[in-house]
């Protein structure tokens, strides 16, 4: 059975930092393209970073929302993606979601903006800001 579980939600104070993690199992995780998104009750999906299995190189891309902020990785050993928030902000309250897909021999990952290309979800993470 697929899963991804998030952990390492939580109440922080503006300018702090959050390390969350996305545990996964059920699938050959380094061959997926993951990323990151955050919902806000009522608003739409937004996507916030992204990461390419290592046989595409790695390659990282995040929303402008928070370039310089947040860090996406991965360790493949541990089937495990990271997000690394700093200098967070009272509007980085969300619920925080893991995404996979697989990466296809033709074509990028998804972007950002596709939510809807991405086929597994975990279940989320509160995070909350305080300013």
């Amino acid at each position: 059975q697929q899963k991804l579980v998030e952990s390492g939600g939580g109440s922080v104070e503006a300018g702090g930092s959050l390390t969350l993690s996305c545990s996964t199992s059920g699938f050959p995780f380094g061959g997926y393209c993951m990323a990151w998104f955050r919902q806000v009750s009522t608003k739409r999906r937004e996507g916030i970073a992204r990461i390419y299995p290592f046989s595409g190189g790695g390659k990282t891309f995040y929303a402008d929302s928070v370039e310089g902020r947040f860090t996406i990785s991965r360790d493949d050993d541990a089937n495990t993606l990271y997000l690394q928030l700093d200098s967070l902000k009272s509007e980085d309250t969300a619920m925080y979601y893991c995404a996979a897909e697989v990466k296809r021999l033709e074509g990028p990952c998804p972007g950002l903006e596709r939510s809807d290309d991405y086929s597994m979800w975990g279940q989320g993470t509160q995070v909350t800001v305080s300013s």
